[in-house]
């Protein structure tokens, strides 16, 4: 026998085939874990109950952030987000139903996350998203329709208010919001992916006119948090489903 000539009394294939059913195996259970480094902890149904710690989940992983500070993820102590919401029924996992107004009861597709109260930036420190009056480096392309000047329809098709400016988002270079000013003279931002500019006007499938007055409002006119864009979106998502008792019913 030739020497290193393993192939002639080992089964190099299967040895090989092994070791990749463990390597395999090993991913899987990396990506399990990562999959719950963040989202937790769970709700388990019980007020005050215990939080889940251990197996699937990580190990906690201290990160430095741009701006000096040390988080862990995950932290069970994390805040969450809140909600207003009543059992269906007495026994535990029931469906849950919204308790008081339920664009706001964080339920449903109206759920939100508790994220930082900051500002997101970009790699220079600035605002990351501002409407065009800040940013007056960036327009509208003149191939597009200028949305400023239009009159937003609600879902029935009656006005909301006139849209006055564009929210852009600098680092991906497209509109994230549309402002529009209300007949109250409060401005509250739309979410462009929940609007349908058409060449003259635009219409939004998600809310009714009335409800536009409790979108939530912004602590700086010209400034957008983390928090107050995931609240913004969860109040059209919750629109969605419960902007009309209709809604909720089958479609069938």
């Amino acid at each position: 026998m030739e020497t290193g000539a393993i192939t002639q009394y080992i089964d190099v294939a299967q040895i090989v085939l092994y070791i990749f059913w463990a390597f395999f195996a090993g991913i899987i259970y990396y990506l399990l874990r990562e999959n719950h480094r963040e989202g937790y902890p769970l709700d388990n149904g019980r007020e005050n109950g215990p939080r889940q710690v251990g197996w699937p989940f990580p190990d906690p992983v201290t990160y430095k952030l741009e701006d000096g500070r040390e988080i862990k993820i995950p932290d069970v102590n994390r805040p969450d987000g809140q909600y207003a919401y009543t059992p269906a029924h007495g026994w535990l996992g029931a469906p849950l139903e919204p308790k008081g107004d339920p664009l706001t009861s964080g339920m449903g597709p109206g759920a939100w996350a508790a994220r930082e109260d900051v500002i997101e930036k970009d790699p220079h420190g600035h605002p990351k998203i501002v409407p065009l009056r800040v940013s007056v480096e960036h327009g509208v392309a003149h191939q597009d329709n200028d949305p400023r000047g239009f009159i937003v329809y609600d879902a029935k098709e009656q006005p909301v208010g006139e849209v006055i400016d564009l929210w852009v988002d600098r680092m991906e270079m497209l509109f994230r919001y549309l402002e529009v000013k209300l007949p109250s003279g409060k401005s509250v931002l739309l979410p462009v992916n929940f609007s349908l500019i058409n060449r003259f006007n635009i219409h939004v499938h998600a809310l009714l006119a009335a409800q536009f007055e409790n979108v939530p409002a912004l602590k700086n006119p010209e400034q957008i948090t983390r928090l107050e864009e995931e609240k913004i979106c969860a109040y059209y998502g919750a629109g969605t489903l419960y902007a009309t008792p209709e809604r909720q019913e089958p479609m069938i």
